[in-house]
């Protein structure tokens, strides 16, 4: 039987992932799921490719806004931005849309931890950004994500993986929202449509990885060897990219928790 084993959270995007045993998944993702972005005074996005430390943050959100901790600082509670917050043009990517900004003192705090100008901006409701069209329907909307809502992953293909590592590595690596076990390595390149009780998902492409897989999740540093990106080169490449994992829109909203059969409509 094809389940969920485990499910994941990011609220600021590239920090700390959260285990979850629950989670409402609403169309821009797993509720509070990288809402929150650091980015550069002039909107430039920030991630853990350039800053590995923002592994190093917690995140904890909640209905009234975000608890940041990180080592060396206290905490900071931040709420959530009011409507006629001050806002800034964000770029990331190939995208710009306008954000929240979350205020002086989240700005403060992480600059503090980063030793340069930064600030926080927040996806409200105001924030337009398009998932690709080339991939999805009118109307799907991504938050500060890197291009989709969800990211999707088997235990068979990181398993399949590790095999061919000198030193395996972790889920965390790849910063997954859903984690399925019960199919054969790299099942999930095949998949379409998935039903996981009221739930319904579109997978729409593979997802292509980059330098931050190859940074520890629990430690920050980065792998001398340049593992496990260079193994992945090897046997996961298509079209001058490296694939793993999948990347998915959410066709129906609903509640998922580990434990739940996912049933591939297609």
């Amino acid at each position: 039987m094809l389940t969920i084993t485990e499910l994941f959270l990011y609220p600021l995007k590239s920090a700390a992932a959260l285990p979850l045993t629950q989670a409402q998944v609403e169309p821009l993702g797993v509720e509070h799921d990288r809402r929150w972005m650091v980015a550069e005074p002039d909107g430039t996005f920030i991630t853990g490719r350039r800053d590995p430390a923002l592994l190093r943050i917690q995140a904890v959100p909640s209905t009234t806004g975000l608890r940041l901790s990180a080592p060396g600082l206290p905490s900071l509670e931040v709420p959530v931005p009011p409507r006629d917050a001050p806002r800034l043009e964000i770029s990331i990517w190939d995208d710009t849309c306008s954000a929240a900004r979350a205020g002086e003192a989240a700005d403060a705090w992480l600059s503090a931890f980063l030793g340069r100008p930064v600030c926080l901006v927040y996806v409200d409701e105001r924030m337009e950004r398009p998932v690709d069209p080339q991939y999805s329907a009118p109307g799907d909307k991504v938050g500060f994500a890197d291009g989709f809502p969800l990211l999707l992953l088997s235990r068979a293909s990181l398993a399949a993986l590790n095999q061919r590592l000198a030193r395996p590595v972790s889920l965390l690596h790849f910063r997954p929202n859903l984690v399925v076990e019960g199919c054969e390595p790299f099942a999930e390149d095949t998949w379409k449509r998935l039903l996981i009780g009221s739930v319904e998902l579109e997978v729409v492409s593979p997802c292509a990885r980059c330098v931050l897989t190859t940074f520890d999740p629990l430690t920050q540093e980065r792998d001398p060897e340049g593992e496990p990106l260079r193994t992945l080169t090897a046997f996961r490449r298509q079209q001058n990219k490296v694939m793993f994992g999948q990347n998915v829109v959410v066709r129906r909203p609903g509640k998922l928790q580990v434990g739940d059969a996912v049933e591939v409509l297609e």
